[in-house]
């Protein structure tokens, strides 16, 4: 199929772009790589009176380091992935963006795209929950940030105003001691994962537990937290943990949906599966002292 008739704009600047947002309303919608909207559009699921092109906003294609690490929202998934900044100082970052689809999505999808489709699903947006980031949105009204908590409202939906643009993803960074690791599960590579989890562990004195973040992705609607988990985690020692209940512990409160796919019940299985196995890869690395490190985890498909 092809695409219902729309007007297209590529602004070259940011305030071109926001502008063009104000000017059009409902009937504007923002392509940031298009790895996800085209489809839709394709299929014609979606129907949009104007496309607003970010592609030649170049002020929102950058990682640098603003006392956490800032990713600006036209950065592509794979350029996130090869930098330096990235691999050191959010290494779940990094590791995540090798479960993302095929090499030709990484090398056009973005991290702010990816975000603001909001498939609960997609690994960029369950990153920046687990590590409590926060989204730089640019609107008629001028700059917000937003935690990423709050970010996303529900299946392909975020708080975004119809007139504001995500800029940015920012992320803190973890201290020493710290571990981190995403493990998921898709019927074949470069899949949806029919669910996921990543984990991201901060050991204090005596080798405990100080601080723990549990994500999920794919059981909900939304990416969500694991606080049941954490909770049970934070203080423990690792030694002492009973990774089968915890991972039970993540899940409990979700509410996957039953499809085609896979039903519900089976994707609370694999999530709890899969929120075990990261923890435990999670905790083993910052008991070694591998911090701030890159490199990547190889995905666990069924």
């Amino acid at each position: 199929m092809k695409p219902a008739p729309f007007s297209y704009h590529r602004p070259e600047t940011l305030a071109e772009a926001v502008g063009t947002l104000a000017a059009f309303g409902d009937e504007a919608k923002v392509l940031a790589g298009g790895q996800s909207l085209v489809p839709v559009l394709a299929l014609r699921l979606g129907r949009f009176g104007h496309l607003v092109d970010l592609g030649q906003v170049a002020a929102l294609r950058y990682v640098r380091d603003d006392g956490g690490v800032a990713v600006g929202a036209m950065t592509t998934h794979a350029a996130a992935g090869r930098d330096p900044l990235v691999a050191g100082s959010v290494p779940l970052l990094a590791r995540a963006i090798p479960f993302i689809g095929h090499f030709q999505v990484r090398n056009r999808g973005t991290v702010g795209g990816s975000c603001a489709h909001a498939d609960p699903a997609a690994e960029i947006p369950a990153v920046a929950v687990t590590l409590d980031a926060e989204m730089e949105a640019v609107g008629a009204e001028g700059t917000r940030r937003i935690p990423a908590a709050e970010f996303f409202a529900s299946t392909y939906t975020t708080t975004l105003a119809p007139d504001e643009v995500l800029t940015a993803l920012r992320f803190p960074v973890r201290p020493d001691r710290s571990g981190f690791a995403i493990r998921e599960f898709a019927r074949r590579s470069g899949d949806f994962a029919l669910a996921g989890a990543l984990c991201a562990v901060t050991l204090g004195a005596g080798g405990r537990i100080e601080r723990a973040a549990i994500g999920l992705l794919g059981l909900g609607a939304v990416p969500v937290r694991g606080f049941q988990a954490e909770q049970a985690i934070t203080g423990a020692d690792p030694a002492d943990l009973d990774l089968t209940e915890i991972g039970l512990l993540a899940v409990a409160d979700t509410d996957p949906p039953d499809d085609v796919h896979a039903t519900s019940a089976y994707r609370r299985r694999v999530g709890a599966a899969a929120a075990a196995q990261a923890l435990a890869a999670a905790v083993a690395e910052a008991e070694a002292g591998v911090t701030r490190s890159g490199g990547t985890q190889e995905a666990a498909h069924d």
